[in-house]
């Protein structure tokens, strides 16, 4: 039957004008172009905060990141105050990265230009927010892939399991801590690895 199936997709490829190559090479044609971006370390990625400028990771070198997916209309959102207490109290420690994503509850609705000025009206936000990406799902942005699959970080498979989880970088770019929503961003787990 297996063997029958086979030759069935071969035949139908055939008409198509397509072979019927082995599975390790379907798999890899079907990857795509920005997997290139996906394996490289933390600081090969570039990406625009709110304002449209191109960011360039390559410049947290050195300095220790915490990388939150944030939205607007979530029961955690309040937590922008302590993220924004986090970088006033220690923004020469350690660097916050937020990025805004719709893909919980449909709880960051807004556009861009939206989301800087909640932002901005609500917290007085000053660390860089970047454009509204996918942070899970088949359109997962790069950056996001890299901090949940552990072939490319190195041992995390934990992808955000709602608004406002915290991946903590080292200074080597090296993912080293996930944190789910309910852990605060002044968590004494998290101030330990910041003052550290």
């Amino acid at each position: 039957m297996k063997k029958l199936s086979i030759i069935l997709l071969s035949v139908l490829l055939a008409a198509c004008g397509k072979t019927l190559e082995r599975p390790e090479h379907i798999q890899a044609s079907m990857i795509p172009v920005s997997t290139k971006t996906m394996e490289s370390e933390f600081y090969n990625f570039k990406m625009k905060d709110l304002d449209g400028n191109e960011v360039d990771f390559n410049q947290f070198k050195g300095k220790k990141v915490l990388v939150v997916n944030v939205a607007s209309k979530c029961g955690y959102t309040p937590q922008y105050a302590a993220l924004q207490e986090l970088h006033e109290n220690y923004g020469d420690k350690i660097q916050i990265l937020a990025f805004p994503a719709n893909n919980f509850g449909g709880q960051e609705p807004g556009s861009n230009e939206e989301i800087k000025e909640f932002c901005s009206a609500n917290y007085g936000v000053t660390f860089p927010v970047f454009e509204k990406i996918s942070v899970k799902g088949f359109d997962k942005h790069p950056l996001y892939r890299w901090l949940s699959d552990e072939k490319l970080n190195g041992w995390n498979s934990q992808e955000p399991t709602w608004n406002f989880c915290k991946y903590y970088i080292n200074e080597n770019g090296e993912l080293m801590k996930f944190f789910p929503s309910a852990v605060a961003p002044l968590d004494e787990e998290i101030l330990a690895l910041v003052e550290a």
